[in-house]
């Protein structure tokens, strides 16, 4: 049995418990078959820990946290907690989980599965075989720049204002992790920006040119973020790897997550870097929300949990082979025409969220009977 794997499992709000539930199945099915041993701890995290705790995140469970192998993460938030101080709002504690914890560059992959082509709000020909990572900085730019607020002008009326800012360092870090994963792709890196109206976004630019003689043989290009969130419906298949700021990546990231066809099917991974044991902090969660409206019904889609379990085997356990597994069960419950609402259509099996949970299992069985 592969040594044992430290985990912090934070289901949070809304939908994240139920597609939780179904990781830890798999988890379990992985122990059974002396794959893998995991020492799980839950906690909570957004909502559910303002109303327990009157914060969106304990002190305590950062520090759980950071002592974890990897955190898988549920969703947080909801318009329950719509009205509480912007302090401690339940996005507060996720973006708080993510600073502490130096998860400075977020993977979102953007995959079209051959059975969910037909999905997509695009043409099933622009769509069909689409595989694009997109790769945000995390903990910089205008989501943490200072000066930040609100304040009241001399004759009446407020003020609203927020900073981007970014260094040569934040900038030269992500910048890596792109060229990093575009070189085990297709060699084919974007970056980002919007250098022709702000100074932040052309240091930006300027940086990763500059970084850019590191790589040779990736093939790098820019493009202004108005065009590239055109290009994403467009021709999204000419984009390989994207490299991007924290807030443009927010944006994009949910604009190539049409092209898929469901918020339900999309992992995200954020990564730290690695100290000098070699650990690196990972937080692995669904790029989906809490999808309040349809909360303990059992209707949630558990696929894009399970591929976010895929990634934090692979990023952070070096367990491709069972990585791999878990992509191709997934693919073959697809193939199989198992649907939940959301990416449900004509002639297809609307399942359960367990019974979701329960078919991935069952092809893991036949992947690895061999």
């Amino acid at each position: 049995m592969i040594a044992n794997k430290k985990v912090l499992m934070l289901a949070g709000d809304g939908i994240g418990p139920e597609v939780m539930v179904q990781v830890s199945r798999v988890m379990k099915w992985m122990e059974k078959h002396n794959r893998v041993s995991f020492d799980t701890e839950d906690d909570i995290i957004g909502g559910a820990c303002i109303d327990n705790h009157g914060v969106p995140i304990k002190d305590e469970t950062i520090e759980s946290a950071k002592a974890a192998d990897a955190v898988l993460l549920g969703a947080v938030g909801g318009p329950k907690w719509d009205d509480v101080d912007f302090e401690i709002r339940p996005e507060a504690g996720l973006l708080r989980i993510r600073k502490d914890l130096g998860l400075f560059a977020n993977l979102r992959p953007a995959i079209v599965f051959d059975a969910l082509a037909e999905a997509s709000s695009l043409k099933s020909e622009i769509v069909s075989g689409l595989d694009i990572l997109i790769v945000r900085e995390l903990t910089g730019g205008i989501y943490f720049g200072a000066p930040r607020g609100v304040e009241d002008l001399p004759g009446g009326g407020k003020r609203g204002f927020n900073s981007l800012v970014y260094t040569t360092e934040e900038v030269e870090r992500i910048a890596r992790v792109g060229f990093e994963l575009a070189r085990k792709r297709g060699k084919k890196l974007c970056s980002i920006d919007k250098a022709n109206v702000l100074e932040s976004t052309k240091m930006w630019r300027d940086e990763v040119i500059r970084i850019s003689s590191d790589y040779p043989d990736i093939e790098l290009s820019h493009m202004l973020v108005d065009n590239a969130a055109m290009q994403l419906v467009r021709d999204p298949k000419q984009f390989d790897v994207i490299v991007t700021t924290n807030m443009f990546g927010d944006i994009l990231s949910d604009c190539a997550s049409m092209a898929t066809g469901s918020l339900g099917m999309l992992p995200s991974a954020s990564l730290g870097a690695p100290d000098n044991s070699g650990k690196r902090n990972a937080l692995y969660e669904p790029v989906h929300g809490t999808a309040p409206d349809i909360a303990g019904q059992g209707k949630a889609n558990p696929l894009a949990m399970m591929l976010s379990f895929a990634m934090m085997l692979r990023y952070s356990f070096d367990m491709e082979e069972d990585a791999n597994n878990v992509e191709s069960a997934v693919k073959l419950v697809l193939d199989a025409g198992l649907r939940t609402g959301d990416i449900m259509s004509d002639g297809k099996e609307l399942v359960s969220t367990e019974k979701m949970g329960s078919a991935v299992i069952e092809q893991l069985e036949i992947l690895t009977a061999s």
